[in-house]
């Protein structure tokens, strides 16, 4: 039972995070604390004038499971959009939650947590990265339009 959870995929991708560490000058920082879970993610993104990742880093300290999760995300955050982070957790949790195929595109990686399905107490701890970067991505973008709405109003 625990060999299918933590599969090879899985156990390779949990120590070798890519992206690990914190940005020096992040513009939205990340973190997430799910109840129930001992899992703590801190990601740091920096986003351009369109709303694209352009800098990345993470802290990921949880569960092999989270780890991995954290592993697919630091592959595929640099360029990514809000709608495309939310697309991807949306269908992380229709594929945890009720049977989807999960994510698509850059995220399709996080598709080797489908087998946590089986097991909803792992569910928190597989979404700890998508969800700790799509929080970090909305502060940026708050952020940003904060800046924008300040310097309009000064001028």
């Amino acid at each position: 039972m625990i060999d299918d959870l933590y599969s090879a995929r899985i156990r390779t991708l949990a120590p070798n995070m890519p992206q690990a560490g914190r940005l020096t000058a992040p513009v939205g920082p990340g973190l997430m604390v799910p109840i129930r879970v001992v899992s703590k993610p801190i990601v740091d993104v920096v986003i351009d004038d369109q709303g694209r990742v352009t800098d990345f880093a993470q802290e990921v300290k949880a569960c092999a499971l989270g780890q991995a999760g954290a592993g697919v995300v630091g592959e595929a955050a640099i360029g990514a959009t809000e709608p495309e982070i939310e697309a991807a957790r949306d269908a992380m949790l229709a594929m945890l939650k009720s049977g989807g195929e999960g994510p698509t595109g850059r995220f399709e990686g996080l598709r080797i947590l489908k087998q946590v399905a089986d097991y909803p107490a792992r569910h928190a701890s597989s979404m700890v990265a998508i969800e700790a970067l799509l929080e970090a991505v909305r502060q940026a973008l708050k952020h940003h339009t904060d800046t924008r709405t300040n310097i309009a109003g000064a001028a």
